[in-house]
């Protein structure tokens, strides 16, 4: 039913223009033209030269027939191109795929195919695997995208050149483009990033430019990040286009100071160097900050804020992290919504709280994002919402514009993924009182032990209060009487040594009886490249 309201005021292009981050770029580079952009190594660009680079790379592309919708593949580690390419490619309405630069040459090769590469930007680093993986995608699936080599001026090893083009000669042989257009439509495709296929083959979560725009502000909000922040990129880029970080920044005429591999030593000298504010890190990375000697942080006196999510923190990295005197943020989410989507948000009573109950408050998942419509907590049986009892566990729910689009020519799983109008997270929670969700496992990680449900993520958080320990994972074990214990499986710090049982005696101060491991192994933990832990790899070490 029509309104006085609806007559005569339709869209027009002066009053509704779809919502793109790449706005931000053309902003930046018009207001923060001579404000450094990009510091790496001995490069710096402003946002002026930032902007003219990545106008250089759109209209190549295009002169290389890249149109809407097609995708454009990069394999690379956290440089100016990396950056470049996030600008690029959605400014003309293409789709951009970051490869996880520690997959093998035959996934590469699969995730190449199924998203219908036409173009891949590739470090000299990675040409042995490219090579190989080029050469299975010519072989088994008969496509041939069109290689253009990145030679990093940081890059110290040994590469083979690929493909018919060089990226430095390919920007110079273009003129920029007058303006970087950006998506005919809002819901336009802007990236497709896979998962980690752990249960088959991995899906390829494709997210729109609206989501994306609205993402990159909710990080400024949710940090309340001033302008011109010193962003540090320990982060990999390829994951969750850096969630959606390279935006953020560029939003706030910010600096990016690129990192290429992640050093304790690297990261302290470019915080002190640079006077780095703002960084993101997997929980792992935090702890090798923790556990890294203090002289390395000698003469870091300005504030320092950290962002946390990847995994479920433990409570003792948060409480290491203040320790050492960096601000630490507890955010979470899934690729699925568009890398974090909500957050612990802490309120100013926590302040006088003591340190071990700050943490405690600081290590749940928290509330959505102001821009994230809905996050729930619903039996993943029948969707009906269940107490803040801080007990009763269910599955973390979201709904909103920070969600992804679907799953690549995956109907199915899209359907599943969306059952009742809600996104399924697959993580179980229970919600406090104050609303605030804690994580208790993955719904595939519960440990049910005599009928009772074992949290992993617990029996972890009670190994890592222990000081000799880096990093832990737990995983149940079949045993005939129990059905499942916990069987943990430790990683020490450097120089440390610890027995079996000192650990097994820790936790018993810690936790429940029927909630200790049973058995601990001192074994290498295996890890995706963002410091996920891969238990799926560790379930098939045991019978």
């Amino acid at each position: 039913m029509s309104s006085i309201f609806d007559d005569h005021l339709n869209k027009n292009p002066a009053n509704f223009v779809p919502l793109s981050p790449i706005s931000f770029v053309e902003r930046s580079a018009e207001v923060f033209a001579d404000q450094i952009a990009v510091i790496h190594g001995s490069r710096t660009y402003t946002w002026a030269e930032v902007r003219e680079r990545s106008a250089r790379l759109a209209s190549a592309l295009k002169h290389l027939g890249v149109k809407r919708g097609g995708t454009v593949s990069a394999m690379l580690s956290n440089t100016p191109e990396m950056l470049e390419a996030h600008y690029a490619v959605p400014g003309i309405n293409a789709v951009l795929n970051t490869l996880n630069t520690r997959l093998d040459a035959a996934l590469i090769a699969w995730q190449l195919n199924h998203c219908e590469v036409e173009v891949l930007l590739t470090d000299l680093e990675f040409s042995k695997t490219i090579a190989e993986a080029l050469q299975i995608l010519k072989e088994k699936f008969n496509r041939q995208p069109i290689v253009i080599d990145v030679c990093d001026s940081e890059f110290e090893g040994r590469g083979t050149k690929l493909g018919e083009h060089e990226y430095e000669a390919l920007l110079s042989a273009h003129e920029p483009m007058d303006h970087l257009p950006g998506p005919q439509d809002e819901w336009d495709a802007i990236a497709v990033s896979y998962t980690s296929g752990t249960t088959g083959d991995p899906k390829g979560v494709v997210t729109h430019h609206r989501g994306a725009y609205l993402n990159s502000i909710c990080h400024a909000t949710t940090w309340s990040m001033p302008q011109f922040p010193i962003y540090l990129w320990t982060l990999p880029m390829f994951h969750c286009n850096g969630w959606c970080f390279p935006w953020t920044i560029a939003m706030l005429g910010g600096t990016h100071v690129c990192l290429r591999k992640i050093d304790p030593q690297l990261i302290f000298d470019a915080i002190r160097k640079h006077k780095v504010d703002h960084y993101c890190a997997a929980p792992i990375v935090h702890n090798i900050l923790i556990a890294a000697p203090e002289h390395l942080r000698a003469g870091i006196e300005h504030p320092v804020k950290a962002m946390v999510a990847g995994a479920a923190p433990p409570a003792a990295m948060i409480e290491g992290m203040a320790k050492i005197g960096f601000d630490i943020l507890h955010v979470y989410g899934l690729t699925e919504v568009y890398g974090p989507a909500a957050v612990a948000v802490k309120k100013p009573d926590w302040a006088h709280a003591s340190l071990s109950e700050q943490t405690r408050l600081n290590a749940r998942q928290g509330v959505r994002y102001s821009m994230q419509e809905g996050m729930t907590l619903l039996n993943p049986e029948n969707l009906q919402a269940l107490p803040a009892d801080g007990e009763t566990m269910g599955e973390i729910m979201f709904r909103g514009n920070i969600v992804m689009k679907g799953y690549l020519k995956n109907p199915q799983a899209t359907e599943k993924a969306f059952e009742g109008g809600w996104f399924h997270t697959g993580d179980l929670a229970v919600k406090d009182s104050d609303t605030y969700l804690k994580i208790k496992d993955r719904s595939k990680d519960i440990i049910i032990s005599g009928g009772e449900n074992i949290s992993s993520l617990e029996v972890e958080d009670a190994l890592y209060r222990h000081s000799h320990v880096m990093t832990c994972a737990v995983v149940a074990k079949s045993d005939e009487k129990w059905g499942e214990t916990p069987l943990a499986y430790v990683e020490l710090k450097e120089g440390s040594t610890v027995s079996a049982q000192e650990l097994i005696d820790h936790c018993k101060t810690l936790l429940a009886n029927y909630k200790v491991p049973r058995e601990i192994r001192f074994e290498t933990i295996p890890k995706t490249s963002t410091g996920k832990i891969q238990k799926f790899e560790l379930r098939k070490r045991h019978p």
